[in-house]
């Protein structure tokens, strides 16, 4: 788990360091820096992955392309400094990555970095690593298989793998983290849980996945619950957006072991707010259990979602934290400034910055 990071010199980070938690969430407006933040720890991660290469590696990986390297670093900054990383694990052991600028180049040089076998017990350099970006698996009937992801617990970065994960996986892996044990669920598999959840977000909606061997796809379709048993099947595109969107969030939550850790960006999108604070509440319950999160969102209803949960001590207040981001304008620079708002047991919240859970509020007095 990481319990510290700290960066300098990349896009608006000009020179921030977090105490992470168990539950992590990243709030604030556009172009405050939460997603540079997400970023900085997948070029760490993608670098890893390209372990030929010496240095930071900005495009060619599965994870993100950010250009060069005058994309990445920060505007005021010297050309002779550097960008760095520092990651602290939950040991209290510090990895410390530093890399040169060079302006058009998509591989910075590395000045200094960790051993690569020092990394391989660190959550984010680990098979328990999950990423999902906004962009998710499109309204498809039929689904990729990759069985290199699948084996390593991955359903890729768009949730395109998610598919294949179930249909490999749904019945034989169960969940074992009683804390997310749907009590709608016929079982503890992970199929079965994952109607269940599902079917809390969208009232009686079951899944299909169906490996489509002989011509290497997945096959996905959803039936509703009637009074008499369930509807036809039903194809992805005719369900809307909203359930194939939020798939591969329930899955990826629903398969992570203690000692992983699952970064999302925006899981809200497309989803009632009911469907939403139940994200929140998945997400809390996973935390408890040892898994890590940063989750990266604009959603009041993810983040009282949790807190409800912290209220009814399904996850202690200690190991949640929500970092709010800001954009500092100055005469000469701008950067990001990060708050953290603390909660405490009864999901009460230290400070609410301004932009924070204030937009409905500043409605409504519009309207009065």
């Amino acid at each position: 788990m990481i319990s510290e990071i700290a960066i300098k010199n990349f896009k608006v980070l000009k020179d921030v360091n977090l105490e992470f938690s168990a539950l992590n969430i990243l709030a604030g407006l556009n172009g405050s820096g939460k997603s540079s933040l997400i970023q900085a720890l997948l070029l760490l991660r993608q670098s890893f992955e390209k372990k030929d290469y010496n240095g930071l590696v900005l495009q060619g990986g599965n994870l993100l392309d950010l250009g060069s390297g005058k994309d990445i670093f920060y505007q005021y900054a010297g050309s002779d400094e550097q960008i760095k990383f520092m990651i602290k694990d939950e040991n209290g052991k510090s990895f410390i990555w530093k890399y040169s600028y060079e302006s058009g180049s998509d591989i910075l040089p590395g000045i200094l970095s960790p051993d690569q076998s020092s990394l391989e017990n660190l959550s984010l350099f680990t098979n328990g690593f999950q990423y999902l970006n906004t962009e998710h698996i499109s309204l498809s009937d039929t689904h990729l298989k990759s069985e290199y992801n699948v084996k390593n617990r991955n359903i890729g970065a768009r949730g395109e793998f998610t598919a294949h994960y179930l249909a490999e996986y749904g019945i034989s892996e169960r969940v074992k983290n009683i804390k997310l044990h749907h009590e709608a669920a016929r079982s503890d598999s992970l199929i079965h849980q994952t109607d269940a959840w599902l079917g809390e977000i969208s009232p009686g909606v079951k899944l299909v996945a169906e490996d489509m061997a002989n011509i290497g796809k997945v096959r996905l379709a959803f039936k509703f619950e009637t009074k008499n048993g369930f509807t036809n099947e039903i194809k992805p595109g005719n369900t809307g957006f909203g359930i194939s969107y939020v798939l591969p969030v329930v899955v990826a939550i629903l398969k992570a072991r203690k000692g992983d850790i699952v970064i999302v960006e925006n899981p809200e999108s497309h989803l009632h707010p009911k469907g939403q604070s139940v994200l929140g509440r998945m997400a809390a319950c996973a935390a408890a259990n040892g898994v890590q999160f940063i989750i990266e969102t604009h959603s009041d209803h993810i983040i009282n979602g949790i807190r409800v949960a912290v209220k009814k001590s399904i996850l202690s207040a200690l190991s949640t934290k929500i970092f709010y981001f800001d954009r500092i304008l100055e005469q000469d620079e701008q950067y990001s400034e990060i708050e953290e708002i603390k909660l405490d047991r009864n999901g009460e919240l230290s400070c609410y910055p301004k932009g924070f859970l204030d937009e409905l509020n500043e409605q409504l007095m519009q309207l009065i």
